[in-house]
């Protein structure tokens, strides 16, 4: 057993998955609410056919799911962040680099007591990230 985050998002599902597969070396798999049966589409007539309904990114040996809310109404991500160690610190400073783009940097990435790096963010996309350097802090 293994928990993987469900990402929801207000309309940026695709545009933020497909980012993160060039961030993470991955390819999602995205799939549409078109791709739904007829009858179960109809239970749900808020959703344009080409919202996505599930989107799965390989990240490591894990995954994030994530899905467009079709109401629109999904509150900005709080009180949780995705968090993602790095084996060294070149592919480390990459994925920062590429998700503090055009987000909000809550704490730099830096040393820390208990890595040699560490660092949160808010990406472009309303995501919460916590990115760190596999690791023991150097002495």
């Amino acid at each position: 057993m293994q928990p993987i985050p469900y990402i929801f998002f207000k309309d940026q599902c695709r545009a933020a998955f497909t980012a993160y597969g060039e961030i993470f070396g991955a390819t999602p798999e995205i799939m549409d609410f078109s791709a739904m049966p007829e009858e179960d589409r109809a239970q749900m007539p808020g959703a344009a056919p080409d919202t996505v309904m599930h989107a799965a990114l390989p990240v490591g040996s894990g995954w994030i799911y994530g899905s467009d809310d079709p109401t629109g109404e999904t509150p900005a991500m709080a009180g949780c962040n995705v968090h993602v160690d790095f084996p060294d610190e070149a592919a480390t400073r990459k994925a920062w680099d590429a998700l503090a783009e055009g987000g909000e940097i809550r704490m730099p990435l830096m040393p820390t007591f208990w890595t040699p790096l560490f660092g949160a963010l808010t990406d472009r996309f309303g995501v919460r990230w916590m990115i760190s350097l596999t690791g023991d802090q150097p002495g």
